[in-house]
């Protein structure tokens, strides 16, 4: 991929499209960052060509920081797929201008919706957030929110799913359309439920789906669907789902190009894994000594506000966000357990003490140069503290590294996320693996997974799931 040579190039089913393996995933990318545009700037750079999106990824910007980066690049070297279906944020706000039909009332804030009124609107809008004539892959996203909502009011019969699949086959016609004017190349399904068994009322069947596309035309164009998959979700590899076949296997067999999402953030017994080290392989994680260090720049700062203007510390007179945060940190699960608490335990009293404390210093310089250097401060060590909650995880992730190894994986000096991926990347019918990259040194290390050695991934992977 260093130069984006074409013999490391795989062909995207039988699209026509040839893309390199390790594709870049843009869920929580955003307009704005720097380093979110750095790292997408560094994986094209270095050969990458398939670019993952969607319409409600960081509502938007995802797809408008994607159009701002591939100005600089060649258009026809790089296969941009994005996905719409859900309704949120200014989806949300239109929807309830339009009343489109068919829409999916999942829960406050969630909706979701595959009819042709509303995917024309999206289709337009991505291509617009993307500056694009024309996008590559057009995916339906998550459609079987439809057949799980109807699951939580009652048991599903065929007529369910009769209606899901019409439903998925209204929305391909419309989707031919757009091929046809030249909006779209090629379209599909990105859905979470590819994977799961039969006895699963909710499972999405992409035989079902392939049928629905066959009705239509026989030239038709739905070429690529989009499942997760990882070392403990690996229902798309081993559950005979389709005909007899695995998802992978029937693509394989049909000529459907194969993404792979989530490869290192697998949900397992109701936790989420991360398939990465954190830290050295089998040393021991930073304690309460290590804490308090990347606390004392912030401690030291606050003890100087105290000095200069008596003013109270966030939870009143002499204790501070240090003091809360030496509490409550050691009290998280994980670094994803943080990202979930920090805006309501953390960021919120932050702010209102900052507005409280604007208030009250209104006007004097000592306060605001303070400031100045309280928020210089904060976000910086909010991203050490990630990397502390991360630390504590590489005991898990020593131990998936000898289960790996147990199962046939051979001993390696490479980091757990780079075997994680390499795996995914050996199983047979896999077009392209995406991996979240927000971050250069992200995009450093998911690279290398390309050059690893072969391994037989699906005989690993019947071992792990043991």
């Amino acid at each position: 991929m260093n130069n984006g040579g074409n013999n490391s190039l795989r062909p995207l089913g039988s699209t026509g499209l040839r893309c390199c393996p390790l594709g870049f995933g843009c869920y929580r990318i955003a307009d704005g960052n720097a380093e979110h545009e750095s790292a997408l700037r560094l994986y094209l750079d270095r050969g990458g060509n398939l670019i993952d999106t969607s319409a409600n990824y960081t509502d938007g910007q995802s797809e408008i920081l994607v159009g701002k980066v591939l100005k600089g690049y060649s258009r026809e070297k790089v296969i941009v797929v994005t996905k719409a279906g859900y309704i949120q944020g200014q989806n949300m706000t239109l929807a309830q201008a339009r009343s489109f039909p068919e829409v999916v009332k999942y829960g406050e804030g969630l909706w979701h919706c595959i009819h042709p009124e509303f995917l024309e609107t999206q289709v337009a809008l991505s291509a617009h957030r993307m500056q694009l004539e024309t996008i590559d892959v057009f995916l339906l996203h998550n459609p079987e929110y439809f057949l799980s909502h109807q699951s939580h009011h009652k048991s599903l019969v065929e007529e369910d799913h009769r209606e899901f699949y019409r439903r998925v086959g209204q929305a391909f016609r419309f989707l031919e359309k757009q091929v046809a004017e030249g909006k779209i190349r090629w379209y599909g399904i990105s859905s979470n439920n590819y994977g799961r068994p039969l006895s699963d009322q909710t499972m999405t069947s992409v035989h079902r789906c392939l049928e629905e596309a066959q009705s239509i035309s026989s030239n038709h164009h739905f070429g690529v669907v989009q499942l997760p998959m990882n070392l403990y979700e690996t229902g798309g590899a081993l559950e005979s789902n389709n005909q007899g076949m695995s998802v992978l296997d029937y693509c394989r067999h049909h000529g459907l190009g194969v993404l792979i999402n989530r490869p290192l953030n697998a949900f397992y017994h109701n936790q989420m894994i991360r398939l990465a080290d954190f830290t050295r392989p089998g040393g021991s994680p930073p304690g309460k000594q290590e804490l308090k260090s990347i606390l004392q720049p912030l401690r030291e700062l606050e003890q100087s506000l105290l000095e200069q203007l008596e003013t109270p510390l966030l939870q009143g007179g002499r204790s501070g966000l240090a003091d809360l945060l030496e509490k409550l940190v050691p009290q998280v699960r994980s670094a994803d357990h943080w990202e979930q608490i920090v805006g309501r335990y953390v960021i919120r009293p932050i702010q209102q003490w900052v507005e409280a404390c604007r208030q009250k210093n209104r006007g004097n310089s000592i306060w605001e140069n303070w400031l100045e250097q309280f928020l210089g401060l904060v976000n910086p060590l909010f991203e050490e503290i990630e990397r502390y909650l991360r630390a504590q995880q590489q005991p898990e992730s020593d131990q998936v590294r000898k289960r790996l190894e147990h199962c046939g994986y051979p001993a390696t000096s490479h980091s757990l996320s780079q075997i994680a991926l390499s795996i995914l990347l050996n199983l047979q019918g896999v077009s392209c693996v995406l991996n979240g990259m927000r971050r250069p040194a992200y995009v450093e290390d998911a690279l290398r997974s390309v050059y690893l050695p072969q391994v037989k991934a699906l005989s690993i992977l019947k071992k792990f799931a043991v």
